[in-house]
Parts: C-alpha cells; structure tokens; sequence
C-alpha cells in the first residue's frame, strides 16, 4: 500500500499538471498544448511538486502528525520554485492558471496519499508481529531498536529467554505456544538460541507452517537496516563490498562522483561572495575551513569547508548539535548545510565520494580502532559526503554514537550498490528539506 500511495502521488501530480495545462490550451489560451513551449515548463512544474513533496516526506509521515501542514507547504514550495525560477529566466511561458490550479489540487491529493499509506503502514505492522528469543542485553537493545525508524514495519508482541522457550526434558513446546497465543509472524532467534536444538526444532515447524525465521543478525539487516553490534566481528569477513570485489560498479560510482562534483561547483562558487559578505559582519576570520581526516585506505587528506566556528574557537574536538563555538551566521550555514558546498572539490580530487562512510579526524580513527578491533573496514571504500548511517541515524559526537553509527555502515558495506546509492542521496535531501541539520 506504501508503494502504491508513492505510485500515486508521483503519477497524480503529473496527471493534475499535465491536465491543468491541456485545460488551459484548449479552453483558455486556444493554442495546441504538445507543440508549444509551455509543454518543458509543465513537465518541470511537475517535477518540481513532486521533489518538494518528497523533501517534506510525503507520503510516508509519522501517523502523529497531519498531513495538510506537509501538503500546503509542499504545493507552495513547488509553485514558488518554478514561479520564482521563470521569473529569473525572464520567461513566463508557464499560465498563472495552470501554477496556482494545480497547486490548489495537489493539497488534498497529498493528503490522500499520505492516509494511503498510512493505511499500509498499519497492515504491514499486523503483518510483522515478532516472537523474539534471545537473552536479556539483546532483549533490551531490540525492544529499543524496534520503536525506532523501521526499512519494514513490524511490532514485537512476545518475547522469550532461551531457557523458556526450550523444551528440555517437557513434551511443552514453549515457543509454539506462544507464537500462537500472539499470532506471531516474525520468529527471531539470537545466536544462542539458535543452538539450542529443542528451539530451532520448534522453529522448523513453524516454518514449514508459513511463518518467516530469522536469526537477530537478518532481522536487523531487513527490518532496521543496520547490523546489530554484537554481530559486527562475527560479519566483519563474510560479505563482498562493492569497491573492492565489483570493478564495474566501482568505475561507475567514480563517474557519478565526478558528476555530482562538477555539478556541485555551481552551488559552490555561486556561494561563496555572499558567504564571505555575511562573514564579513558576523563570523570574521577565514573563509574556509580545513582539517584532516581519513580516507580509503587509511590516507589522510584534508577536507575543506566554510568556516561555522570563531577562528579561536577551532580545536578539532568532537562538536554537539548546540555546539556554544559555532557563531549564529555559522550555525545558519550549519542548519542549511551550506557550509558542506566546499567539499565539491574533495569529491572532484578523489577524497570523498558522494556516498559512504563520513571520514573522521585521525586522533579519533586510532582511539576507536584500539576499542573496535574491525572499525578499519569501513576504510575500504572511500568516505562519503553523505550516508546510510547518516540519513538513519541523528548526529552524533562521541565513542557511543560511533559505535551506532558504525551499525549501519557495516549494512552499507554489505549491501553496497547505485540503487543504495540513489536512496541515500534522495533520503539526504528529504532530510535537508524536511529537518534543522547539525
């Protein structure tokens, strides 16, 4: 149903624009619609809404919140940047009518899609119900786990330490029991109660009754998108990376970057006089700023981007998301993440890629590398502007949070591909649009 909703609003809003726009040709201006120059407008109209939509989460919002608030604004936004880009070519090729009627149509529409998936997301959570069993820190750490952000919706309606659902020395059999007291459909095992034979045993049968098992390690992997600490050097070895065991997709994902820098050197350098103007009244000092940091293989290279902080403010230690060193113009550039516009240049030099693990300053990489004997492996590939752990987890400053964070990087090593690319990328803007940045 999720998808169906994305389906609809996509193809809808394309429908409500193009149909706006015959509308006015047949009715209005009298003029043929396909041989006119206002057809490449309509289709960017189009396709501005729906990037607007995408920005603000649409369809997919949390059931707390409403859906006209996101939907307004996601029509307007669109309205606006396709008004406002006219306006700037000198060209108003796009009818009045046809922006503020589909506009107004794709309000309620939004809001249709949105309780369309809202919808699905309630099936799809009784269709994922989860007998858990496992001992009590995995217990704790899933039940946190499961209230968090979900890749697939599911609820955990029972959960069982190894020792109750055997059945040792009893014809009991604990764990079918209770998968049918709760009307279970997910059984997820830990790694010790997938030794325990009377466990697995009662497992089978419920597999071959139609209910899906899991160990812990593949239900994190498919429900949270990470891969659970306990498991990370147990996993360490036994998946393929993409840059290091796929040539081509690795020559690929070079000619993207290569791609997305050049076209990042626009924002950039358009950037920078009113950057260094705003500097200039409330943040004085260098333009730039530099640090090293750790790259593919271990390298160390030197990032670049705007400077947020005083100049004497710079240390180099770990900052927090209300960090007392970031001056106000600075944490302006910080929330709308124009002070990361430089680092067009490390895509384009080879240090950074559009998407991987974000690099971290050397003191740090040998702090955590004494403490995490596999953190180098997340640099085998080469660091990325922005990421999986990025986009699924909040900003973080310390070893704790590096840790998290490192669960899912250890996911997007496994799971390495354009497509993952793609929707770490449109993830990563709906982000931008739709929350305050660090």
């Amino acid at each position: 149903m999720r998808r169906l909703a994305r389906s609809l609003l996509y193809a809808g809003t394309f429908g409500l624009v193009l149909g706006a726009a015959r509308y006015h040709a047949q009715f209005i201006g009298h003029y043929t619609f396909h041989t006119s120059q206002r057809a490449p407008w309509t289709v960017a109209f189009a396709f501005a809404l729906c990037l607007s939509a995408y920005g603000l989460g649409l369809p997919d919002l949390d059931r707390r919140r409403s859906a006209w608030g996101p939907a307004i604004g996601a029509a307007a936004i669109g309205a606006g940047a396709i008004s406002a880009l006219q306006l700037a070519m000198g060209s108003l090729l796009l009818p009045r009518f046809v922006v503020f009627s589909s506009a107004i149509l794709a309000c309620p529409w939004f809001a249709i899609c949105v309780g369309i998936a809202d919808i699905g997301r309630g099936r799809e959570e009784e269709r994922d119900r989860v007998v858990l069993v496992a001992g009590p820190e995995e217990r704790a750490a899933f039940e946190l786990e499961i209230d968090g952000d979900l890749e697939r919706p599911a609820v955990l309606v029972k959960a069982l330490a190894p020792s109750e659902a055997g059945s040792h020395g009893t014809r009991a059999k604990p764990l079918l029991e209770a998968v049918i007291e709760t009307k279970g459909t997910v059984i997820v095992l830990d790694r010790s109660a997938g030794m325990d034979e009377t466990i697995v045993a009662q497992a089978a049968t419920l597999h071959e009754a139609g209910l899906r098992v899991r160990s812990l390690s593949l239900f994190y992997d498919e429900w949270l998108g990470k891969l659970p600490v306990s498991e990370l050097e147990r996993m360490s070895l036994m998946f393929d990376v993409g840059e290091l065991h796929r040539i081509r997709y690795g020559r690929v994902k070079r000619l993207c970057d290569l791609a997305v820098g050049l076209i990042g050197l626009v924002p950039f350098v358009v950037s920078i006089p009113f950057v260094a103007g705003a500097n200039a009244i409330g943040n004085r000092g260098p333009l730039f700023f530099r640090q090293t940091r750790v790259g593919r293989g271990g390298r160390a290279f030197e990032i670049m981007k705007f400077r947020t902080m005083s100049p004497s403010e710079v240390t180099g230690e770990w900052t927090s998301p209300n960090d007392d060193r970031v001056t106000p113009w600075g944490r302006v550039m910080r929330r709308t993440h124009i002070d990361e516009l430089p680092q067009a240049i490390n895509i384009l030099r080879g240090d950074l890629s559009a998407v991987g693990p974000r690099p971290e300053q050397p003191k740090y990489v040998a702090q955590l590398r004494d403490k995490i004997a596999f953190y180098d492996l997340r640099h085998l590939v080469r660091p990325g502007l922005t990421g999986w752990a990025q986009v699924k987890y909040r900003y973080g400053a310390s070893e704790i949070d590096a840790v998290e964070k490192l669960q899912y990087e250890f996911y997007y090593l496994r799971h390495q591909s354009l497509m993952l690319d793609v929707r770490i990328i449109g993830r990563t803007i709906r982000s931008v649009a739709g929350r305050a940045g660090r």
